[in-house]
């Protein structure tokens, strides 16, 4: 199947306990390495999504910036 340019679609089995792993080929696409902490947003009408490291500190950034304000 043909995907927009910049678009990809990827099908995971989900293990036993529930895991699943992200494909090799998204994994260098985004720079997820071993080890390292991603950020899971989660809709229950549009699913789930892992933002890019670069997106993902820009959410906690924007997290700890409001609840300074609030504190």
């Amino acid at each position: 199947m043909e995907f927009p340019k910049g678009k990809h679609a990827w099908m995971v089995k989900i293990g036993e306990k529930g895991q699943f792993v992200i494909p090799k080929e998204a994994r260098e696409l985004f720079g997820f390495q071993p080890g390292q902490t991603i950020l899971v947003l989660a809709d229950e009408e549009k699913g789930i999504a892992i933002p890019t490291r670069a997106d993902s500190e820009k959410y906690f950034a924007s997290i700890f910036d409001q609840a300074g304000e609030v504190l």
